[in-house]
């Protein structure tokens, strides 16, 4: 029988940082010293096999399996903290944070904290970054819009990276322009905050090189922000909207 190509996958670890990597089982080590085993490889069939399940009320490991397209599945599971070859801990990616308001917007008046920025920052970061997040009002953000991106309207998050290779440091400015994030918060009934951490979330890994101009795309990065958001405590950001 000939041997299926490994699957991509998508890991989150227990900060809701997301991991990629290939292979043709995940077996998930639970803290009693049973596990549980994936079948991957007939995932580009959709199907996914628990080999071996485990259920203990007392003591659960969290699992979630996403299909994103025919090649690629998310997972996120409830794991310890990330160590090294060594057994020593992993060093979590250093992060030097700015923190700026426009004209008019002050802080306080709905805006995260700064510790909430930053934690929102860390949990999409999977390498050291120097990173702006900027609040603005509807003028800066139209302005800005219209001047680097030809549309003369302000939108609710707009992202430059200045890495110019895989290999270069993250640097970026995060500008998220406040009038529209809370109408947008207004019209999808969901708390302000939760819409400001989704847009962060989403604003790091644009400065990271993440895109959603194709659909498989689209799909890997809506898979991280959901299993991100998930791990930072807030629903699903890509649920319906609810009704009254």
């Amino acid at each position: 029988m000939k041997k299926s190509s490994p699957i991509s996958v998508t890991l989150f670890d227990a900060d809701g940082r997301a991991r990629k990597t290939a292979a043709h089982a995940l077996r998930v080590q639970l803290a009693d010293g049973r596990s549980v085993t994936i079948d991957l490889s007939q995932a580009a069939d959709g199907v996914v096999a628990l080999l071996a399940e485990h259920t203990d009320t007392a003591q659960q490991a969290g699992l979630l399996i996403r299909p994103d397209n025919n090649d690629a599945l998310s997972v996120a599971v409830t794991a310890t903290p990330l160590t090294t070859t060594t057994g020593t801990p992993a060093t979590p990616p250093a992060l030097e944070l700015d923190l700026q308001y426009g004209e008019g917007v002050r802080k306080g008046d709905g805006l995260p904290r700064r510790r909430q920025v930053e934690t929102w920052v860390k949990s999409a970061l999977y390498a050291d970054a120097v990173l702006t997040v900027r609040f603005v009002g509807e003028e800066e953000g139209r302005t800005l819009n219209r001047t680097y991106r030809g549309k003369d309207y302000a939108t609710n998050v707009l992202t430059f990276a200045y890495a110019e290779h895989a290999d270069d440091p993250v640097t970026g400015d995060i500008v998220l322009c406040c009038p529209v994030v809370e109408a947008e918060a207004r019209e999808q009934r969901k708390p302000l905050l939760a819409h400001y951490a989704h847009l962060i979330v989403h604003g790091v890994l644009h400065a990271q090189g993440y895109e959603h101009e194709e659909d498989a795309e689209a799909e890997e990065m809506e898979a991280i922000e959901t299993e991100t958001l998930q791990a930072l405590g807030f629903d699903d950001p890509y649920l319906p909207v609810r009704a009254h």
